[in-house]
């Protein structure tokens, strides 16, 4: 499972950042690829990955501000013509489809494949509550989705892998001389077995651990909120904005315009126990010390905060 970031910008493009776009890589997992926001020329940051627009199987819009949708009919377009027959599902604010479907009638494009749109509004939530709404549910993996504070709705996405189902320790089947066959089956099913040989072993010493699914929390442009909290608890990976640099005017403009500085997406990681914080979403008007800047000050508050490049990816392993 990987993370690629096609688009760390906010706003309006610059010369090193293209507009808000996270690729996550579920080939092992899925053989899929789910994308979360496509702005301005996300196909055009594609290209210079190894991601397939064909394996896109789902996307999920976070608001509908220009900078996280403007590359998002192109996409779909140019997936035509690259042998995307599979349908795609689009998960966002009510609103999604017919951005779509105005733009596909206007242009006269036609698509390969069919599109199944989720869409969901403000009154589809318990607020008041707290409570993640499940939009997906099937055997590897649940998501949910909460409003987050922004200037319009806008939510984030909480991916959740389910727990792996414990493997068969072969190395310590082998040692204890148990043939090959359909034992192994029944080892790992945890039953008791007798061989022809006489000998009994009990399965459960044959099986390792359940091993814990990895969540990853990606979420739109947000103030600092009760909401990201919810959706970060316990995240291998956090993806959170970092508009703004933390001192006290850049803090004043990130309330006024819906955003968050980096010491406040390092203070929500730090509440939610998570593990990892990647930053991005980053104002055009800032140089390459400024976001480094932002970096450093997220790390004082939770030091395991990165930075995130235009195309650059982030292993979420099993440590």
């Amino acid at each position: 499972m990987q993370l690629q970031f096609l688009g760390t910008g906010a706003g309006v493009p610059s010369k090193f950042r293209n507009m808000a776009s996270t690729a996550l890589k579920l080939l092992d997992e899925l053989n899929e690829v789910w994308l979360f926001d496509a702005g301005e020329g996300a196909q055009l940051q594609i290209l210079k990955t190894n991601l397939r627009p064909r394996k896109i199987k789902k996307i999920f819009i976070t608001h509908l501000h220009s900078d996280h949708l403007l590359g998002l009919v192109g996409l779909l377009g140019s997936r035509s013509f690259q042998e995307g027959t599979d349908p795609v599902d689009i998960y966002g604010p009510k609103g999604v489809r017919e951005y779509v479907q105005t733009s596909m009638r206007i242009t006269r494009s036609t698509l390969t494949y069919q599109i199944n749109y989720h869409e969901f509004e403000a009154s589809d939530f318990d607020v008041k509550k707290l409570t993640p709404l499940k939009i997906i549910d099937d055997k590897k993996f649940t998501v949910y989705a909460l409003p987050l504070d922004h200037t319009v709705f806008s939510v984030g996405y909480r991916v959740v892998e389910h727990d792996h189902e414990p493997e068969l320790l072969i190395e310590k089947v082998r040692a204890a001389q148990i043939p090959e066959g359909p034992v192994y089956a029944q080892l790992k099913r945890g039953e008791t077995v007798t061989l022809e040989d006489g000998r009994t072993f009990d399965g459960h010493e044959f099986i390792g651990a359940a091993k814990k699914g990895k969540i990853v929390t990606i979420l739109g442009d947000t103030r600092q909120a009760a909401a990201s909290v919810v959706l970060a608890q316990d995240a291998d990976v956090l993806v959170h904005e970092a508009t703004y640099q933390d001192s006290e005017v850049e803090r004043k403009k990130a309330r006024n315009h819906g955003h968050s500085t980096g010491v406040q997406a390092a203070e929500v990681a730090l509440q939610a126990r998570a593990k990892t914080l990647l930053l991005t979403h980053f104002s055009a008007r800032y140089f390459k010390k400024d976001i480094d800047q932002i970096g450093e000050d997220a790390r004082r508050t939770f030091p395991n905060a990165f930075v995130m490049q235009d195309l650059e990816e982030f292993e979420i392993d099993d440590k």
